[in-house]
């Protein structure tokens, strides 16, 4: 019986480590080659010297359970680096399938204290990086598609966060960011169909080196028994958004975590109101939207929490 994944190539980005690491191993294990991307930074804010063997080390454990994997050091918010990545799996494996972003860094901040190095650095680390790959592989699947004279067979996974969903106080470069990639998801979504390929982005909710402070509360289980917050939790979700058994789901956005995955829906208009004249005036508006501003909570954001349970705050 063959695997899902047989035959088929991935990339996962920021696979040296946390999620990206549980994600590679996942893909591996359901059949697919991997090139296993990070640029081995030992800080979540980025810092450090880079290093190729958080990437090697994943790499080896999928060679040593049976699997094929090659690594990569590499900083995808660099565009000539993102291009390469791409080209080392088209030249490994002949061909790039899987397509899995999840590379990041944190560098919190409250928007009155943020410097303008710590929004860029993670905006281009998060969207930019996202992008970067995404031109890149989209490039290769087009002209495949143009080459074969119809669809080929493309997968993006995407990586955003509860932070766009719930707003993070703390962390305004990030929600952004992870806001930024759920757009860039939607539209890639819709331009790549036509080649075979489809997009889809998860918010997975994990305990990793980037959310040890947000999860310091929740205790790990003493029993042996798997963490709910472990990325294991995750991996499954990108190994089917990543199998031909995911090919009716494109342009999703889907939350994930201790056994559990939540698809959500577009934004729905809340409430509507048509001026009884030709122009609104301010006096008509102040009515209308005071009125109905008047009974909801002070801090209710257009993204409510509480829709998934969360609490506020900063979230995975």
């Amino acid at each position: 019986m063959s695997l899902p994944l047989e035959g088929l190539s991935a990339i996962v980005t920021g696979a040296g480590r946390g999620l990206g690491r549980a994600e590679a191993l996942e893909l591996a294990r359901l059949g697919a080659s991997v090139v296993v991307n990070d640029y081995g930074r030992p800080g979540r804010d980025g810092s450090g010297d880079a290093s190729a063997t958080p990437a090697e080390e994943v790499a080896a454990e999928i060679r040593a359970a049976g699997g094929s994997a090659v690594a990569h050091q590499g900083d995808v918010s660099d565009f000539g680096q993102a291009r390469d990545l791409v080209g080392l799996a088209v030249s490994t494996y002949g061909k790039l399938d899987i397509l899995v972003n999840n590379a990041g860094i944190l560098r919190d901040r409250m928007v009155f204290s943020m410097s303008e190095e710590e929004w860029d650095s993670v905006i281009r680390v998060h969207l930019k990086g996202h992008f970067n790959t995404t031109h890149f592989a989209s490039v290769h699947w087009r002209e495949r598609s143009k080459a074969a004279g119809g669809p080929v067979y493309g997968r993006i996974v995407n990586t955003s966060s509860e932070a766009f969903l719930a707003g993070s106080a703390g962390q305004p470069n990030y929600a952004a960011a992870k806001g930024g990639i759920v757009g860039l998801t939607t539209s890639t979504a819709l331009a790549l169909s036509k080649y075979g390929v489809t997009a889809n982005v998860i918010c997975p909710r994990a305990r990793t080196r980037m959310t040890q402070d947000v999860f310091a509360g929740f205790q790990e289980p003493e029993d042996g028994s798997l963490d709910a917050l472990a990325p294991e939790h995750v991996a499954p979700l990108v190994g089917y958004l990543a199998s031909p058994a995911a090919a009716k789901a494109n342009g999703q956005l889907l939350v994930v975590h201790g056994g559990m995955v939540a698809v959500v829906e577009r934004p729905k208009v809340a409430a509507k109101f048509d001026t009884s004249k030709d122009v609104f005036s301010y006096e008509e508006l102040e009515g209308v939207l005071g009125a109905y501003y008047e009974d909801r909570p002070l801090n209710e954001t257009f993204a409510a929490a509480e829709v998934l349970g969360l609490k506020r705050g900063g979230v995975a």
